[in-house]
């Protein structure tokens, strides 16, 4: 099943619903977001079996697939050619940091260039979408906690990044973060490991492409390590870090300054497509 949340046009009731992609329709989960379906343990009944009205696909505008996540942990140094180009050395461990609610927006929603920076960077990942509350997960427990995937694009504020040591500041700025457009069940995918090809591409330029089959710590991995440290609940997004070919790691280095429009897309899960703005 591919699954979203779309907000209502503005001719309708307004607020969001949950819906399962079935042709060039929405079908009406009877949510109001795919946080609210998550959180039922039947959700994947609902999901399949729901009836209600349908909405075109066609000019959906998809909020956040889960709008308000109860967290947001996001991998750093995960993809070996990205390591190498960042110049670290492999990690025996996951890199972690997170992210929250407020940084997230839409798939297709325009990303608004913060005034403060002049090193905004692309950032394309695989998400994992929680589907149980698990703690200290064996390794089918964590594989059936994964309700699915997702694509992010984890703009990066690199200037306030490297101000000190630790990520957080330059990761977590307000309305930054696209994340949608479905929630992809692991069988749309090839289960809960997925090797599959992702690609940032900045005005029909290629800046990234890799296959998340080379992770180096897959979800299954994360979703353990994770859960040993803090419970995951329905709803809850892990996303697994970036592959080769970031702004700032380039010689001399690309930034976003306003203008472009950026495609960060996972094959068989999705795309985000965002347009960078100045304000």
């Amino acid at each position: 099943m591919k699954l979203a949340t779309i907000r209502l046009s503005a001719d309708a009731t307004p607020g969001t619903r949950g819906v399962r992609l079935d042709g060039d329709r929405l079908i009406d989960l009877g949510v109001p977001d795919l946080g609210t379906l998550l959180a039922d343990p039947e959700w994947k009944s609902i999901a399949h079996d729901a009836t209600g009205p349908a909405y075109d696909l066609d000019g959906a505008d998809f909020a956040p697939v889960v709008p308000n996540p109860s967290k947001v942990l996001c991998v750093g140094h995960n993809y070996t050619n990205h390591i190498k180009e960042m110049g670290r050395d492999l990690p025996a461990y996951p890199t972690l940091f997170p992210k929250y609610a407020d940084t997230l927006i839409g798939a297709n929603d325009d990303i608004a260039k913060p005034a403060e920076t002049d090193a905004l960077d692309w950032e394309v990942e695989l998400v994992v979408v929680i589907g149980t509350q698990t703690r200290r997960a064996s390794e089918d427990e964590a594989a059936d906690a994964i309700a699915g995937f997702t694509v992010m694009n984890d703009i990066s504020v690199r200037d306030w990044q490297f101000r000190t040591i630790e990520w957080t500041q330059g990761k977590i700025w307000d309305s930054s973060t696209p994340v949608g457009p479905f929630l992809v069940t692991p069988d749309e995918v090839g289960g809960v490991r997925p090797a599959r090809q992702v690609r940032t591409i900045v005005d029909e330029q290629v800046r990234q492409s890799d296959d998340t089959g080379t992770l180096l710590f897959d979800p299954v991995f994360l979703v353990r390590y994770i859960s040993t440290i803090i419970t995951l609940r329905p709803g809850d997004l892990i996303a697994t870090g970036t592959p080769a070919g970031v702004g700032h790691a380039r010689d001399p280095k690309i930034y976003l300054t306003g203008g472009e429009t950026v495609v960060t897309e996972i094959d068989g899960v999705g795309a985000c497509t965002n347009r960078i703005v100045t304000v």
